[in-house]
C-alpha cells in the first residue's frame, strides 16, 4: 500500500471537517467531535440484510456494515442504539479487520457492500477498500447515509461509491429541529445533492442488475406532511431526470417514546398523487401499513428479524474475542 497516500488520507481526521459541522478536532489524537468517535474505526454489525429496495438487496442480501456513531443524532433514530447513545454499541476494528469484513461480506454471497452512517469514517473506509480491493474484492460499494456529509468528505469517498443511497430528510428548518436533531440539516443538504448530482448524473440498472447512481430516500414524517410535498417537488424539479425515490411511510419511535398519529390513508393517497402530477416515475414506494417493526436491537447477535437478516460469522468471532 502506498504509505505516503495512506497518510494523506488518514490525516482527513486532523483537523476534521468530515461533516458540516466541521468540528476541526484532532481525531487521530483520540479527541471527539459530534460524532462522538475518533479515528479508532467502530461498526456495531456487519452481515446480510434483506430489507433494502429491491435492486439494492438482490438475491442473498446486502452486505451490510453498521458504523457506530453519527454526526446528526437525529432524535428518533431507530438506530439510537449505536448512533446516539452516551456509549453507542460497537467493537473497535483494525483497518485490516475492517478489510477483511467486507472480503467475508463478498464470500458470503453479498449483492453488494453497504456502508451505513460511515461519514465521521472516511478516511478508515477508504483505507480498507483499498485493501481489501487488493485482496479481491469485487463487490459494488452503497454509501447509506443521511445525507450530513461535507463536500470534503464526500469527494474522498466518492471514487469509491457506486451507488448512494441517501437520505433527504427535509427542507424544513423546524422539521429539522424536530426530527433530525439540528435545524440546520436543511439547508446543508442541497450542496450535497447538487454536488452528487454533478457527480453522478444517471441512475440505472445495469446488466448484473445492479442499481448505479443515486437513490434518494425520503421519510414522511408524522404531522409534517407539508414538508414532504415540498421535498418531493424539490426532486421532482432539481433530482428527478439523475435518481431514483424511495419514498417510506413507516415512521416509527425506537423506544415508544412518542406518541405520533400514523399516517392516514387520505395522506398516503396524496402523496402517491403528488409523486403522479410531479412525474416521479423512477424509484419505490413503501405501502401503508406493514406490519414489521424495523427498529433493530444490537444488543443481540441479530438485530433483524430472522427472515431479513444473517450476521457475518467473522463479525461475531470478533466480536467476541473483544468481550472474552
Amino acid at each position: 500500500m502506498n504509505m505516503v497516500m495512506e497518510k494523506q488520507v488518514m490525516d482527513a481526521y486532523r483537523p476534521c471537517t468530515l461533516c458540516p459541522i466541521r468540528c476541526k478536532v484532532d481525531r487521530l489524537a483520540k479527541q471527539k467531535g459530534r460524532c462522538s468517535q475518533t479515528s479508532d474505526v467502530r461498526v456495531a454489525w456487519a452481515g446480510l440484510h434483506k430489507g433494502e429496495e429491491p435492486p439494492i438487496t438482490g438475491e442473498k442480501g446486502s452486505g451490510m456494515i453498521f458504523f457506530s456513531g453519527c454526526p446528526l443524532m437525529c432524535a428518533y433514530c431507530q438506530n439510537h442504539q449505536i448512533s446516539t447513545a452516551a456509549q453507542p454499541i460497537g467493537i473497535e476494528l483494525s483497518i485490516e479487520e475492517l478489510a477483511g469484513i467486507m472480503l467475508e461480506l463478498q464470500g458470503m454471497g453479498a449483492t453488494n457492500l453497504n456502508m451505513v452512517t460511515g461519514t465521521h469514517f472516511i478516511p478508515s473506509i477508504i483505507e480498507a477498500l483499498r485493501l481489501a480491493r487488493s485482496k479481491g474484492l469485487e463487490l459494488d460499494v452503497v454509501w447509506n447515509s443521511s445525507g450530513f456529509e461535507s463536500i470534503e468528505g464526500l469527494a474522498l469517498i466518492d471514487p469509491y461509491v457506486d451507488v448512494y443511497l441517501i437520505d433527504v430528510k427535509t427542507l424544513d428548518a423546524d422539521v429539522g429541529a424536530t426530527f433530525c436533531g439540528l435545524r440546520r440539516y436543511a439547508d446543508d443538504i442541497l450542496p450535497v445533492m447538487e454536488f452528487l448530482k454533478q457527480r453522478h448524473p444517471a441512475t440505472y440498472v445495469d446488466e448484473k442488475g445492479n442499481l448505479k447512481g443515486l437513490l434518494v430516500r425520503h421519510l414522511v414524517f408524522p404531522t409534517a406532511i407539508q414538508a414532504s410535498f415540498t421535498v418531493l417537488e424539490y426532486f421532482a424539479r432539481e433530482l428527478k431526470e439523475c435518481a431514483y425515490l424511495s419514498l417510506m411511510v413507516q415512521f416509527e419511535p425506537p423506544l415508544g417514546n412518542a406518541s405520533f398519529p400514523p399516517i392516514s390513508e387520505e395522506e398516503y393517497d396524496a402523496l402517491l398523487s403528488a409523486l403522479e402530477n410531479l412525474g416521479i416515475e423512477e424509484g419505490f414506494v413503501q405501502e401503508l401499513g406493514e406490519n414489521v417493526s424495523w427498529i433493530p436491537d444490537f444488543t443481540q447477535e441479530n438485530p433483524f428479524p430472522q427472515d431479513f437478516a444473517s450476521p457475518l460469522p467473522y463479525f461475531l468471532s470478533l466480536k467476541r474475542s473483544r468481550h472474552q
